[in-house]
């Protein structure tokens, strides 16, 4: 007979613990739109678009000039920054300003980069 041997010894404690986290747990659409968030900051040239944004307005031939990339790249990766509601533009006559979205959005790119900051100093 095979003898299994219970991975907590307090079961019943877990048990109350994992259905609590249950029950406060979102959807999964929740899920699906968060990791879609996520794969719109997975990239190098989006991420410097942000970076630069970061640091006030912009228009699109100021993040050419800094990402060394044409207008239409560009362009193209500020429409995917706005549909994840990630940046925001405003219209001045001919020219259009970007911007970052609000605060969270400095915020995530904030906490990542000093995530990534201290990573790499205590390796």
């Amino acid at each position: 007979m095979e003898h299994t041997i219970p991975l907590c010894e307090v079961e019943e404690h877990h048990t109350a613990t994992t259905k609590e986290i249950e029950s406060q747990m979102p959807d999964d659409g929740f899920f699906m739109g968060l990791a879609d968030c996520f794969k719109v900051f997975g990239d190098p040239t989006r991420l410097k678009i942000l970076l630069s944004l970061d640091r006030g307005e912009l228009c699109v031939c100021d993040l050419v000039d800094l990402i060394g990339m044409t207008k239409s790249a560009i362009s193209h990766q500020l429409a995917s920054l706005r549909a994840a509601h990630l940046v925001k533009y405003r219209r001045d006559g001919k020219n259009i300003f970007y911007s970052l979205d609000d605060d969270h959005v400095h915020s995530i790119i904030a906490c990542a980069a000093d995530h990534l900051r201290e990573s790499h100093h205590s390796h």
